[in-house]
């Protein structure tokens, strides 16, 4: 066989090799829990502050993996997470609203 009849050859076969495992589904990943976070688990804590422990214990009883504290003017990202808890603060320090994302 003859090195031009041979990539004649291959070439197309590795062509569609390509094309085809493209098309295949994918594996789901096994390892990975749902995330949760169910912000009226911790409605206890509006007009609290927000300080460390008020914030752990939040965290903690709406099962998000992730908590941030936005005070009012503070520049966010706008990505949703569905396991993070966020915690809205007004200008005098209190806590005014919990919700995911």
């Amino acid at each position: 066989m003859s090195s031009q009849s041979f990539v004649r050859t291959a070439l197309p076969v590795a062509a569609l090799s390509l094309i085809l495992a493209a098309c295949a589904t994918p594996i789901p990943p096994t390892n990975i829990s749902p995330a949760a976070c169910n912000a009226e688990a911790a409605r206890w804590a509006i007009g609290r502050a927000p300080d460390q422990a008020t914030v752990e214990r939040a965290r903690t009883e709406t099962g998000s993996r992730d908590v941030r504290v936005l005070k009012p003017g503070m520049a966010a990202t706008m990505d949703f997470r569905p396991d993070r808890l966020n915690i809205d603060v007004n200008e005098r320090g209190a806590i005014t609203g919990l919700r995911c994302g």
